[in-house]
């Protein structure tokens, strides 16, 4: 097996529910290899350096595993990544919004 396709020894992000060999290539991208490094992060920063890394936005379903994988490592429940697609577009929503706002008063 060639070093593309194989997991970085040691990592255990395929035992996450929704991440499989694209998906932790994807986290090994930047940096990620073990579980525990998912704790406490911000999922939008994350797959926004995941985009960053790959030199193109990546799809949003991503950005959708990517929370249910930092929701697994804080101790939430697997559950299927499209289970986080509509506080997905909650949050961004909610983001843009308060950019919006933030422009407007500068």
């Amino acid at each position: 097996m060639s070093t593309r396709h194989r997991n970085v020894e040691g990592s255990d992000l395929q035992t996450l529910v929704n991440v499989g060999p694209a998906v932790a290539r994807r986290f090994e991208r930047v940096g990620i290899t073990r579980t525990g490094q998912l704790i406490g992060r911000d999922p939008v920063a994350l797959y926004e350096e995941m985009c960053e890394a790959a030199g193109q936005r990546e799809d949003l379903c991503l950005l959708d595993t990517v929370m249910s994988a930092v929701d697994q490592a804080d101790g939430g429940l697997a559950r299927p990544w499209w289970e986080h697609t509509e506080y997905r577009k909650r949050l961004l929503a909610k983001r843009d919004g308060e950019s919006r706002d933030s422009q407007r008063t500068q």
